[in-house]
């Protein structure tokens, strides 16, 4: 069946913002569906609060809608644009929940609007616990022994039966939010009434729990007509009981008997056909080691994280032929874009396996709890491919940037075997190496699987990796050993250092296609990985297609992780089709399944491939590049510029030595002393003596961070001698060996700038204020374009230091500057000449194309030539508001006060006429429930007490109560406002009101909680903040943003009077600005208790 002729509108519903659990993979599904449904002529209208995403581009959508995703305001979308149908198997668990409840209420059937890929029923079949049990009964699969039920008590009572362990799991969430394994009653009365309240429908399962078993997924694809075929299976290193996304997963399933296989993959098909899914799906089964008992875990009615793996690893573009089916198609009428030839009712058949590797933040979390479990804490992923897992394996351990080129962990070394033993069993993101060193110590393969519960065929290949390390260590180094040693992963750095050859010969890589269909029909979209000693398919491919074109080389940003999130592939991503649109061929080198840069469709050729300087030169040996281009591919491609300078590839934009002085601290301070430019006072030190005497001489609070950072890396604010010891004892720890920075921390308005600049003139597209004071991680405040307290001449100021940094760094392409105003004195803090994670914002809300002028300008073109000149652009019609997103209720003990080290995971926007209602519209779509009674907690440090009294009275006059600890309770009595004394925890006595007795009572909307210290997680602050968290409370940490939720708060919008607007339609740069909206100045804007404004007396 072609096309429903039924259909002309479709509307496509995002995933929101990156957290924990749902990251950049739907935002490549996304723009995957969304590109399929225009290729059919289709209209599409796309809602996503998230600013940083590809699929929120006009080029992607007719109609584009960055608003909160809320009931409430999808529904008043869908009566504005009036779609027929919506496509709700694209957007994750958000997009999937929102289009469940559109239909159960019966909105979607009065406004005559379908639901496309899963219907309601198919739904309800996967997700509803109950439902999914009795469908599987139906059909003879088999499942865990489990009961579904709503109070504490009667899981207590499920699991006295059926014995512990238990699994918990909330029906309707997402990356196990609030499911865990309970090995006792206190554990389980814990899990379970987290998990009841982060249930949507407050339902959990409670199930045998069977940790131990295989964890095998298969991918599977039905159409309308009931043709289904597997895409892939995959299987993970980890037995069941650590989230599949949190475990190293080999596609295809590698330890398998053929009658296992087979068996998984019928009753794959089996559920699939009996569930109704049309489309993509994704089956989880356990499978029991000793025998052939197998059970069904759960199946996922939509496309996924381990979609998107699937994808990459066979080349099956699964977003696209499920959007395919949704509008009407059969398989067999669906040519898989890839081969060119094979329809997609061809079953993906690899001689290869790809190896996918979780990259978790707790590098940036030092006091967070590793252990791995049911929930996810994962933030990205990488993937490689290879002809064996132990090639695979290893390119994925180089390309996770954890610092680690082998399997060998430096820290393991020093452990006794009684603490080894310890830290494999608390499975946590280092047992792979704690095992690989347990090996190195003899121990056997059985007693490893014993511990862990890893299959012995993976254990045998970490074997054989030390085996091979050992005969480097020992024999004579041979070119066969050499060969054999390259074939199974090792780069020339771990060869060398295990030979001890200081010179070695480079053995060129050669490279594969792959391809769907393991060699039987010719492959056309060319997308490569490294192997060695065979013959290469990548030289005659080129030489084949050579278009006399010449070749531009971009790097990609990795893997996601926290300060490096998805905005650097929506550079890179851009960057490509610009080149691409000036006449270049393009090449990108990255090795993150989850983007739209890895897309088979994006450049012209792709290679997957660990960004390390290795195995980018063998890629520079084989295409000869004309240039290569690192300023979108954030800290990860920055650092590859030395050895790309060295081996003579042009880096094209910003060059070298300019990226170098504005990273190098002392010549970058003699740079801003020549342009007569301010910056806090400081210094370098290398010990902690020194640090200690630099902080007393300029005066704390002070800054403290090591020289080159991402993301305020390794950060903090100390305010006394303690703070200092403690930090640098970490920093030791970890082995940082570039200077630290010591700088006098002032507490003044931070701003930022995004420019372009091409050696003579510099575009500013705007200017963006953060509301939090300077202290707080610029992607971690809330940001507000335009800058709305700034008067003309500090914004003139700011306008002339831009555009002389920008030149004076000999910048070509874009740069980030961010500044702090002090009393009316601007200083610099820090200037990156690369694209920034401000930059798809500022282009959205501006209509300036900003990574596109920026590639132009790399290429050679000139602003005024493209009808640009320099200085600011125009002021948009709107206020845009960011707002950051964060993952605390799955990393369990980190402490959510914010500071110079970033914390989010992701962001959402706000954008309307005023800028209480970008706010408002921000602080919805980042989940806070905007209540407007109950109670306030408020605990606050000394340093803030003074600010209080105005902050305090807002919230007072809007009829809130007022709860506080005793000397800030102290503080507010003498300022004439009353307040609840309530104790911290560890001063109360039997019976009292404790800050945590409050909050478990429900008398708490909104904690504001500030401390001078924090991280430990027994502190009584960070206790408290924890508690804000697991109970759902929104929990500020700076008196700023306590006041613009005071002036949200205080404003009459709410989600059914907003204003709804489509960004692919806002008129931008209206040179007559008297018939653009004129925007509410500063003046007119009160922020109740706001200290940066100036008002608080």
């Amino acid at each position: 069946m072609p096309l429903n002729k039924n259909l002309k509108k479709v509307m496509v519903i995002g995933s929101g913002p990156i957290v924990i659990g749902q990251a950049a993979e739907f935002d490549y599904a996304g723009t995957q569906a969304c590109r399929a449904l225009k290729e059919e002529g289709l209209e599409v209208v796309l809602v996503n609060s998230n600013p940083a995403t590809i699929m929120t581009d006009s080029a992607i959508a007719d109609q584009v809608y960055i608003e909160p995703l809320t009931l409430e305001v999808v529904k008043r979308i869908i009566d504005k644009e009036k779609p027929d149908s919506i496509l709700s198997t694209l957007g994750g668990q958000t997009g999937l929940t929102l289009s469940m409840e559109l239909a159960k209420e019966g909105f979607l059937e009065s406004r005559g609007v379908t639901l496309l890929g899963a219907s309601p029923e198919t739904i309800d079949k996967a997700e509803d616990r109950q439902c999914f049990k009795d469908t599987m009964e139906e059909i003879g699969e088999p499942v865990i022994p489990s009961e579904v039920v709503t109070t504490v008590d009667a899981a207590m009572a499920f699991a006295e039966k059926i014995g512990f362990p238990v699994i918990v799991r909330p029906a309707f969430t997402l990356g196990g939010t609030g499911g865990g394994i309970a090995k006792t009653r206190r554990e389980l009365d814990e899990i379970a009434t987290a998990g009841i309240r982060l249930s949507p429908i407050h339902q959990i399962l409670v199930e045998k729990c069977i940790a131990g078993w295989k964890e095998i997924e298969f991918e599977v694809m039905r159409d309308s007509v009931g043709n289904e075929i597997t895409v892939c299976s995959m299987e993970n290193f980890d037995p069941v009981g650590i989230h599949t996304g949190d475990s190293i997963v080999i596609a295809p399933a590698v330890t398998l008997a053929d009658k296992e296989y087979q068996m998984l993959r019928s009753a794959a098909l089996n559920i699939i056909q009996a569930m109704g899914i049309e489309g993509g799906c994704n089956c989880q089964f356990a499978l029991n080691p000793e025998s052939f008992e197998y059970a069904v875990i759960e199946v996922n009615p939509r496309v996924s994280r381990s979609s998107a793996l699937a994808s990459k690893a066979t080349g099956y573009p699964i977003a696209r032929v499920a959007t395919k089916i949704a509008v009407g198609y059969r398989l067999d009428e669906i040519p898989n874009e890839v081969t060119g030839e094979t329809m997609a009712c061809f079953e993906p058949a690899l001689d290869y396996v790809a190896v996918k590797f979780p990259k978790w933040p707790f590098d940036k979390f030092v006091y967070g709890r590793r252990k791995l479990g049911t929930q996810m804490k994962a933030t990205g992923e990488v993937m490689a491919i290879g002809r064996n897992f132990e090639q695979a394996l290893l390119k994925a351990v180089r390309g996770a940037e954890i610092s680690q080129d082998s399997l060998n962990m430096k820290k393991m070394e020093p452990l006794t075997g009684e603490e080894l033993e310890q830290k494999i069993l608390s499975q946590d993101d280092e047992r792979l190496f704690a095992v690989y060193e347990s090996m190195k110590r003899g121990m056997t393969v059985e007693r490893l699987h014993e511990l862990t519960g890893i299959d012995e065929w993976f254990l045998n290949k970490l074997l054989h990796l030390l085996t091979l390390e050992r005969r480097m260590q020992g024999e004579l180094f041979t070119e066969e050993l050499h060969m054999e040693a390259k074939q199974y992963g090792f780069p020339d750095r771990v060869i060398k250092e295990m030979t001890g050859l200081t010179e070695l010969k480079h053995i060129p890589a050669c490279y594969r296609m792959v391809d769907t269909c393991s060699a039987e029909f010719a492959a056309s979209t060319p997308y490569f990985y490294s192997s060695y000693g065979e013959e290469d398919e990548a030289g005659p491919f080129i030489m084949e297609h050579a278009a006399g074109k010449q070749v531009v080389m971009v790097f990609g940003s990795g893997p996601i992780r926290i300060g490096q999130g998805i905005e650097f592939d929506y550079a890179s991503v851009h960057c490509v089709w610009s080149l691409k649109r000036a006449g270049y061929e393009v090449v990108i080198v990255n090795n993150n399944p989850e983007t739209v840069s890895t897309d088979f469709n994006v450049a012209d050729r792709l290679y997957f491939e660990p960004l390390t300087p290795e195995d980018v030169m063998d890629i520079i040996r084989v295409e000869k590049p004309a240039g290569a281009v690192v300023a979108f591919g954030g800290q990860t491609a920055i650092r590859l510029t030395k050895c790309l300078v060295e081996n003579g590839v042009p880096v094209l934009g910003t060059p070298a030595d300019s990226i170098d002085m504005a990273e190098d601290r002392g010549r970058f301070n003699a740079l801003l002393k020549k342009l007569n430019m301010k910056q806090p006072s400081g210094d370098t030190v290398y010990t902690e003596d020194e640090a200690i005497a630099t902080a007393n001489r300029l005066g704390y609070p002070v800054l403290v961070r090591p020289s080159y950072v991402l993301g305020g890396q390794n950060m903090i604010i100390a305010y006394q001698d303690a703070d200092i010891h403690e930090y640098m004892k970490i920093i030791l720890e970890h082995k940082i060996e570039n200077a630290i920075l010591i700088d006098k921390y002032l507490m003044g308005t931070e701003l930022e700038v995004d420019a372009i600049c091409d050696g003579e003139d510099v575009l500013i597209p705007g200017i963006m204020e953060h509301i939090e004071r300077a202290g707080v991680h610029s992607g971690d405040s809330i940001a507000v374009y335009p800058a709305f307290m700034l008067t003309e001449s500090q914004k003139d100021r700011i306008v002339d230091y831009s555009i002389r940094l920008a030149l004076s760094l000999g910048t070509k392409g874009l740069i980030n500057i961010q500044y702090v105003l002090h009393e009316d004195t601007i200083y610099i803090i820090e200037v990156n000449p690369r694209s920034s994670r401000t930059v798809p914002y500022i282009s959205k809300v501006t209509g300036v194309p900003m990574v596109d002028l920026a590639t132009r300008i790399m290429m050679g073109e000139k602003l005024n030539e493209m009808g640009y000149e320099t200085g600011l652009y125009p002021s948009s019609p709107y206020y845009a508001v960011k707002v950051p997103v964060f993952s605390f209720e799955k990393l369990s003990d980190v402490d959510t006060q914010l500071g110079p080290e970033m914390k989010s995971t992701g962001e959402v926007l706000g954008i309307a006429g005023t800028m209480e209602e970008a706010l408002y519209k921000g602080m919805i779509a980042a989940g806070y429930y905007m209540k407007r009674n109950g109670g306030i907690l408020i605990s606050v440090r000394d340093t803030d007490k003074k600010d209080l009294k105005e902050l305090a009275k807002a919230y007072v006059s809007m009829g809130f109560t007022i709860y506080a600890t005793e000397g800030t309770a102290r503080k507010l009595n003498s300022a004439g406002i009353s307040s609840t004394i309530v104790k911290k925890p560890k001063e109360a006595d039997e019976g009292e009101e404790t800050t945590i007795s409050v909050m478990e009572k429900g008398r708490i909307s909104y904690v504001l909680s500030t401390s001078v210290t924090g991280r430990q997680p027994d502190r009584d602050s960070v206790r408290l903040r924890r508690k804000a968290v697991e109970l759902g409370i929104p929990c500020l940490t700076s008196l700023d943003t306590a006041a613009v939720l005071a002036l949200s708060l205080e404003s009459k919008y709410d989600e059914d009077n907003v204003e709804l607007i489509d960004i692919a339609h806002i008129v931008h740069g209206a040179a007559d600005q008297d018939e653009a909206r004129q925007i509410k100045n500063a003046e007119d804007i009160h922020i109740p208790g706001y200290v940066l404004q100036g008002h608080a007396d």
